[in-house]
C-alpha cells in the first residue's frame, strides 16, 4: 500500500475535526474523497503533508510512519500537495515558478509540462499572478509533476473553470495516472471524479461513513443523495 491513514484525529483549537478517519491509496491509483462543504475533507489533506498536527492516528507512506515528520520532509519524499489556492507565485513568471520545483533526477522536465500544457509555454513569461485561474491551476499542477510526485494529492482542481478547461485537466489527469502516479483527489464535480477514480471515501462529519469502488457508487443514487445532496 502506498499510503495508509489510520484512525487519524485533528483539532482546530476545541473543535474535533477529524474522528478516527481511515482510509488507503494504493500505487497507481485514482482516490477521490468526498462530502459537503466541513466536512473535513481539506483537514484531512493537509494532516497527511503536516500542515496539520494529527493528534493521535498514523498516517504512512510506503510503510514508513509519516505522522510526526514536517512538511517539507513529507514532501522529500515525493508526497506532493496541489492546495485549493493552487499556491502560484505571482511575482513569478510561469517559468520560473516551473524551475523553483524542478527536482533532480524527476522523469518530468520542462518540456513534458510544456507539451502537457501547452497554455504555459505560450505564457512561459508571464507572471504568475496574470494568468488565469484555469492557467494558474494548470501551473499548479505542472509544479507538482517537476517536483516528481509518487503521491499526487489534489483540493478541488476544477472549482471554479470553465467547462473546457476542465475537461483539459481532466484528460491530463488521465495521463499523470497512467505514467504510475497515484491521485488523491478533493473534488465537488462528480462527473470528473466518477470518470477519474478507482475507488470513492465519503466523509461526513469528520468522519469516513462510506467507501465503495467506482462502478458501485455510480450504481448508488441514493448514497449520492445521502451524503452528498446531488443526483447525477
Amino acid at each position: 500500500m502506498l499510503l495508509s491513514v489510520d484512525r487519524i484525529n485533528a483539532y482546530y483549537g476545541l473543535s474535533h475535526v477529524l474522528q478516527d478517519v481511515s482510509f488507503e491509496v494504493d500505487q497507481g491509483e485514482v482516490v477521490c474523497l468526498l462530502g459537503r462543504n466541513g466536512a473535513g475533507k481539506t483537514t484531512t489533506l493537509k494532516s497527511i503533508v503536516g500542515v496539520v498536527r494529527v493528534c493521535g492516528g498514523r498516517v504512512r507512506f510506503k510503510d514508513e510512519d509519516i505522522t510526526a515528520l514536517p512538511t517539507h520532509q513529507i514532501a522529500g519524499r515525493n508526497v506532493c500537495l496541489v492546495p485549493e489556492d493552487r499556491g502560484v507565485f505571482r511575482v513569478l513568471t510561469v517559468e520560473e515558478n516551473l524551475k523553483l520545483a524542478a527536482q533532480k533526477g524527476s522523469r518530468w522536465s520542462l518540456d513534458d509540462i510544456y507539451a502537457m500544457f501547452p497554455r504555459l509555454k505560450e505564457r512561459r513569461h508571464n507572471g504568475g499572478g496574470h494568468l488565469s485561474g484555469g492557467e494558474q491551476q494548470m501551473l499548479s499542477i505542472g509544479r507538482a509533476l517537476m517536483n516528481s510526485p509518487e503521491l499526487l494529492i489534489l483540493d478541488e482542481p476544477t472549482e471554479g473553470l470553465a467547462p473546457v478547461i476542465v475537461d483539459e485537466i481532466v484528460a491530463q489527469l488521465h495521463t499523470i495516472r497512467q505514467s504510475g502516479i497515484a491521485i488523491l483527489l478533493v473534488e465537488q464535480n462528480l462527473e470528473v471524479c466518477m470518470e477519474l477514480a478507482s475507488r470513492h471515501y465519503i466523509l461526513e462529519s469528520g468522519q469516513i461513513v462510506y467507501h465503495a469502488d467506482n462502478e458501485a457508487f455510480k450504481a448508488d443514487e441514493t448514497v449520492r443523495d445521502r451524503y452528498l445532496s446531488v443526483g447525477v
